[in-house]
């Protein structure tokens, strides 16, 4: 039995609020059990200096942090220097929706994702990657309406989820309680079509089977699907 009684195979419920930023060219409020992650996307004209000059493509960047009250002690804000978890994080969530994207047809634009945490009970990192989708296709849609695109620069939907080995069990999208107690963590990415963006696998105890990983991927596609159809 998991920690809150739920099936191996069941994610917690799940809500997207949408627009719920004024100002964002695209915001949604991502809610998977009591993690709750607020997502803003914005976009400048250019692109980053870094970039070549005879480059006529734009850039996908993201953004996270744990705001001070999202966990049971309070975190602090980090002003100056982020975390070795906190940098992992920004790069997987950008990384993830830059495979979703043709920038070359976005043109010489930055798009910046903002994922900030209001609170964390495991699973931060997919809902921020479900909550930048979101996000992202918003700012989209905006360009197209505004004019500034004549088509939109997204090959297809992401999703993202948790999955882990706990007591033993192959479950999917775990909960704080579960993820701390967890003998294998995975962090899963994929595509509408099934496609492989991420399939982060790490045994914290003892080793794993091939038979577990495979069961772990299964139950992971089949809650990233019901993910993927609620957007």
């Amino acid at each position: 039995m998991r920690f809150d009684g739920r099936k191996n195979n069941q994610i917690r419920d799940f809500k997207f609020t949408r627009n719920c930023i004024k100002h964002a060219k695209g915001s949604v409020l991502v809610e998977f059990g009591d993690t709750k992650v607020l997502v803003c996307a914005s976009v400048e004209e250019g692109k980053p200096k870094w970039m070549a000059k005879e480059e006529k493509s734009g850039w996908l960047t993201a953004e996270y942090s744990l705001l001070p009250a999202s966990t049971n002690t309070r975190c602090q804000r980090e002003r100056t220097k982020l975390s070795g978890r906190t940098q992992e994080i920004q790069r997987l969530i950008g990384r993830s929706l830059r495979a979703c994207i043709d920038l070359e047809m976005l043109g010489e634009r930055t798009i910046t994702i903002d994922a900030d945490v209001l609170q964390a009970d495991g699973g931060t990192r997919v809902a921020s990657i479900c909550g930048g989708f979101i996000a992202l296709q918003d700012l989209i849609n905006g360009l197209i309406k505004d004019g500034l695109l004549s088509q939109s620069p997204i090959i297809e939907p992401i999703g993202a989820i948790s999955a882990g080995i706990c007591n033993g069990e192959v479950i999917v999208d775990l909960c704080y309680e579960e993820d701390s107690h967890a003998q294998v963590d995975s962090n899963v990415v994929l595509t509408k079509s099934g496609k492989i963006i991420e399939f982060q696998t790490t045994a914290e105890g003892e080793p794993f089977s091939k038979e577990q990983m495979d069961e772990l991927f299964a139950l992971a596609k089949g809650a990233i699907e019901k993910i993927i159809s609620a957007y």
